[in-house]
């Protein structure tokens, strides 16, 4: 791996777990300290390992130099040095522990909690998580909660300060468990911009996708995250990224109908399953319950034309009761078009108003665009196409559209 890829990798895989076991050292209020130290760490880490050649443990060194950062920072702002080097152990002394899996784990997963405190705003819970545990952009998290990076930068603003009056201690069963379903839908969230990114240059990040499952297994390692619910994630979870290779050859993202089926990981769908399985046991039945049905049901079809559609778009009828969204009900559209005909597709979104957030995007516009172009409706078809390419977060989405669309709305 090159140096430029392996810093890259520290960024994406790194980042979170270096600002979680440092903020539980030096206090979760000094979040902002940390997340600077962390950043100037992997800036200086593509400088000198260009120059010298990587380190035996490039975890360590990493670490290591965000940690000095840290301090640094902290007794210029304290002024009295010795308060900081009597409470903050020798990182020389720490150094070969701190990496130790366990902790790492056990440092992610409070600080997945911590910021999911309810005295914080809900959109802000999710900003601050994804932005600071796993390094999402603000682009990229304004992409993925359909809002502005104005706003992005406000919720984070607003989370941080909350952040700033913390005092960090072990949370209470209570408290991990009022804030499991935020931790489960930043873990989601971290999963699809991996599974379909927003990213210019990237339509998959898989680096992403296994940094949500490895989430999500951790959660699954500790008492309070052992639900029905984390496991029907995990399945999801599974069962999508087993079909991640045949998504793409080199012309960039393939629809489902085109994957080469033959690709697809069996082992993994077997683990998702066995997941899904797992997550019936008691009388819950969430969101991902419905997702991970519905995911099983692509992973089991034989091929995209005996896919069982109905059960498909009955699940989506369900995922809209237990969840309502106006880009469920679009997907319910677009399995029943496929079941009974893209006329009974139209009829489902028929006399629909979509939020702003969605008919700001490029889904809505794109399946009327199929939708009208399969029943020969020309001139609706051109203008939801022109709508959907404007929309298109990337050049990956942009050529995957006109391949389904066309070039001007009519048979590709």
């Amino acid at each position: 791996m090159s140096t430029t890829r392996l810093v890259e990798h520290f960024f994406r895989h790194e980042y979170g777990r270096t600002v979680a076991t440092l903020s539980r050292r030096v206090g979760v209020h000094n979040i902002e300290v940390v997340e600077d130290a962390v950043q100037s760490a992997l800036t200086r880490a593509l400088s000198v390992w260009t120059a010298s050649g990587l380190p035996e443990n490039p975890s360590a060194w990493v670490f290591r130099v965000a940690y000095n950062a840290t301090l640094d920072e902290l007794r210029t702002r304290a002024g009295r040095t010795y308060i900081l080097e009597r409470s903050t152990p020798s990182v020389a002394d720490e150094e070969l522990e701190i990496f130790l899996e366990g902790e790492i784990a056990d440092d992610l997963l409070r600080m997945l909690f911590v910021c999911c405190d309810e005295a914080i705003p809900f959109e802000s819970q999710l900003v601050l998580a994804l932005k600071t545990l796993c390094g999402f952009s603000t682009r990229e998290i304004a992409l993925r909660l359909f809002t502005s990076e104005a706003n992005v930068y406000k919720r984070l603003a607003r989370a941080r300060e909350r952040l700033r009056e913390y005092s960090l201690g072990e949370l209470s069963n209570a408290q991990y468990a009022s804030r499991l379903p935020a931790v489960h839908k930043i873990i989601y969230l971290l999963f699809t911009e991996g599974y379909l990114s927003s990213h210019a240059e990237l339509a998959i990040r898989q680096e992403l996708c296994n940094e949500a499952l490895r989430l999500g297994t951790i959660l699954t390692s500790n008492g309070v995250g052992r639900t029905p619910e984390t496991f029907a994630l995990l399945a999801l979870m599974h069962l999508h990224s087993a079909r991640t290779v045949a998504r793409q050859d080199d012309a960039g993202l393939l629809l489902l109908e085109e994957q080469d089926r033959t690709l697809w990981d069996q082992e993994q769908i077997a683990i998702g399953l066995s997941w899904l399985a797992k997550s019936a046991a008691g009388d819950e039945f969430t969101r991902y319950h419905a997702e991970a049905g519905i995911a099983a049901e692509h992973c089991l079809a034989p091929s995209f034309a005996e896919t069982r559609w109905q059960r498909v778009a009955e699940s989506y009828a369900l995922l809209e009761r237990i969840a309502p969204s106006a880009l469920h009900r679009l997907n319910r559209a677009v399995a029943i078009a496929e079941w009974k005909g893209p006329e009974a597709g139209l009829a489902v979104l028929q006399g629909a108003e979509p939020p702003t957030w969605l008919a700001g995007s490029y889904l809505w516009a794109a399946v009327l665009a199929d939708l009208h172009k399969r029943c020969g409706h020309d001139d609706q078809a051109r203008r939801y196409r022109r709508h959907a390419m404007q929309a298109a977060p990337s050049e990956a989405v942009a050529a995957l559209l006109r391949r389904r669309l066309g070039d001007d709305g009519n048979a590709s």
